[in-house]
């Protein structure tokens, strides 16, 4: 739907911040009161806030996964705090098939496993490098250089260990 031009991106009473109006930016459809989308963007920074207290690991693992959608913007403009929970993100997996292009090697490490967590490492040729379950144990693992499939299923997210460079 059209979104409404930032010069009318006010508020029903007082001002938006130079950072809010920049969240809402190209966010707010016509028709729908910018305070709203605003107020679902400081939830986003408030779930974030709640998960980091609780568990970190789980906390960017929500972001890797998705889960806690548009967490981006939100940190970028209006939690700005969180920024390392982002680029943390940036180098995690969720469960899926990555090739060639996507594969970062390093050390990582699961998050939050279900009890059927599995996941292969593959080479070139197609034989596996390394391959097991985590079953539902918090497990590190490490995707070498010649890696060229890694899949997980069931894992929920990989995040790195250490500086992958």
């Amino acid at each position: 739907p059209p979104k409404l031009p930032s010069d009318q991106l006010t508020p029903a009473t007082g001002s938006f911040s130079r950072k809010q109006k920049e969240y809402l930016v190209d966010r707010v459809p016509r028709g729908m009161d910018p305070a709203a989308v605003l107020q679902t963007g400081q939830e986003t920074c408030d779930r974030l806030r709640f998960l980091v207290k609780a568990d970190r690991d789980v906390a960017v693992g929500a972001i890797v996964t998705g889960e806690i959608a548009d967490a981006k913007p939100a940190v970028e403009h209006l939690c700005t705090q969180h920024r390392d929970l982002l680029r943390e993100a940036d180098r995690g997996y969720p469960d899926g098939t990555y090739r060639n292009d996507q594969i970062r090697p390093g050390r990582y490490r699961v998050v939050s496993p279900t009890g059927s967590c599995t996941w292969q490492i593959t080479g070139a040729d197609g034989r596996a490098l390394a391959s097991g379950s985590a079953a539902g144990k918090r497990t590190s693992i490490t995707v070498p250089r010649q890696t060229r499939v890694f899949t997980s299923t069931g894992c929920y997210a990989w995040l790195p260990e250490g500086d992958l460079g």
